[in-house]
């Protein structure tokens, strides 16, 4: 019996009518469009410096780049479209790009020549503009011209259905970002298989295969290495994301009355901030922690299912992305009745003891590894003092011993920017190992958990969980909190929510 391809959701109910009549009339009598050009947007020179720095790094390969593609939810439903960062940052297209874009820097001798690969919007003369649920304009819109993409993005364009010259020619000499497109990266091993299975030679063509696929990983490094330091616009883009986020954590604040009487509290301050992140971004940079209560040591809470009640922390993570994908990362910490317990309080202060410690040694120099050092010093000087670790704090903080981590296992700092992990692919040497250089961007997050049924620690401390997480800029001689407007002192802390 021969298999057959399940039909896409909206095939099986279907009832656009299919008559000459009715395809000629729908196709007639429309307003002409204006077919002004767009000026560069202001990335555009930023973006092309970053694919010439890439080009640098790989001399005579073909590098493919795609956007990748709308993933389904349900039947006919896709999840939002989120264009892969790395495809991003070289081209500087945002929220608005076109999904299933690749970006191919062709090899020439004095580097490589960069064409942007899209699908353009059906015209009028398609059916494919009110029949096509995928990309027809009476479904989704209608999209940019390649010509009006192009100057846009100071890029040559050209028509996706082109991209199969590109893919019928791959060789040994053509790197591909696979994690990004899984549709065009089994295309390319196809062509790549059939390849090998021609070669005369086809152990050693085999042998180069495996090669070519380790340069690709080496380009997916690559890719996350030139992130690591930040342009003038990437930082601009990181103070605006922090500011929007900011005013989210404000209006949270506002609707304390209204979480507070609810029995799912936490959705509601999700729904809140990610209100913000609508209204002033994209949306949000990752999924919003609402974690009240004995939530917060739960470090990647996002059921946001709980009750907020009077008397508890809410420790709230949560950061705005921009419609250039940059996105911000804050964590605060907040009384929900105005007023830190003496309990609350004393580890509030502890864990910010802990971020300014680490925040002053940043400058230009130092090894990004010496920042959570300085961090776990401060943690484990207080957990000792407070009588929870068997042995001194000199005595834990020791490789082989590390008994303050109980309470704070995650790390203190991570690189942000155009992903809320960014850098994620770079080698260690240059990220945990490497040396801060101005114009990298980070979090300073270091934190306080004792679980409800820690017994290492007295009664009142249990179910008590902190965190304070600011974003930094490295600078000429030293480091910018970008985030210190945003509350953060026990004193601005409790008038932030007295005033909301």
């Amino acid at each position: 019996m021969a298999e057959s391809k399940a039909p896409r959701a909206t095939t099986n109910r279907s009832t656009t009518p299919g008559s000459d009549t009715f395809k000629d009339y729908i196709s007639s009598n429309w307003a002409e469009r204006p077919g002004d050009l767009p000026e560069p947007r202001e990335q555009s020179p930023f973006a092309a410096a970053r694919r010439a720095a890439l080009s640098a790094l790989h001399p005579g390969k073909r590098l493919v780049i795609p956007a990748g593609r709308a993933k389904v939810r349900s039947n006919d439903c896709d999840y939002p479209f989120r264009a892969h960062s790395a495809f991003s940052h070289l081209t500087g297209w945002g929220s608005d790009t076109v999904p299933g874009s690749v970006l191919v820097l062709e090899p020439v001798d004095d580097g490589h020549e960069a064409t942007l690969y899209f699908r353009a919007s059906a015209g009028r003369d398609s059916d494919e503009f009110y029949a096509n649920p995928e990309i027809g304009e009476f479904w989704i819109g209608p999209r940019p011209s390649l010509v009006q993409v192009g100057a846009d993005l100071g890029l040559t364009t050209r028509d996706l259905g082109e991209l199969d010259a590109v893919v019928s020619t791959v060789d040994g000499d053509t790197l591909l970002l696979r994690e990004a497109d899984p549709e065009l990266t089994r295309r390319i091993d196809d062509v790549d298989s059939a390849r090998l299975a021609d070669s005369p030679a086809r152990a050693s063509a085999e042998a180069d295969r495996a090669s070519d696929t380790a340069s690709s990983d080496d380009l997916a490094r690559d890719l996350g290495e030139l992130r690591l330091v930040k342009d003038a616009y990437e930082i601009a883009q990181m103070r605006e994301a922090v500011q929007v986020t900011g005013r989210g954590f404000t209006d949270v604040v506002a609707d304390f009355d209204e979480i507070l009487a609810h029995p799912r509290g936490e959705r509601l301050v999700e729904g809140t901030f990610n209100r913000r992140a609508r209204a002033d971004g994209n949306t949000v940079g990752y999924d919003t922690i609402a974690a009240s209560g004995d939530h917060a040591c739960v470090l990647h809470w996002t059921r946001n299912d709980g009750v907020v009640r009077d008397g508890d922390l809410i420790l709230i993570d949560a950061g705005i992305e921009l419609d250039s994908l940059y996105t911000a990362d804050i964590t605060r910490t907040l009384p929900v009745s105005g007023r830190f317990t003496d309990v609350q309080r004393l580890v509030y202060e502890a864990v910010l003891e802990a971020a300014d410690a680490a925040f002053a040694i940043v400058r230009p120099g130092i090894r990004f590894r010496e920042i959570h050092a300085e961090a776990m010093r401060v943690i484990a000087e207080r957990t000792a003092e407070w009588g929870f670790l068997p042995v001194s704090a000199a005595e834990s903080l020791e490789p082989d011993h590390q008994y303050h981590r109980r309470y704070m296992v995650h790390g203190t700092s991570h690189h942000l920017g155009i992903d809320v992990h960014d850098c994620a692919a770079a080698r260690r040497d240059l990220y945990l190992d490497g040396v801060l250089e101005p114009g990298m961007v980070f979090t300073i997050e270091p934190g306080l958990y004792f679980q409800p049924d820690d017994l290492t620690v007295p009664e009142e401390f249990r179910g008590i969980g902190v965190r304070i997480e600011d974003d930094i800029v490295v600078t000429a001689d030293g480091a910018e909190n970008l985030s210190v407007g945003i509350p953060r002192t026990v004193a601005d802390v409790e008038a932030w929510v007295a005033r909301g």
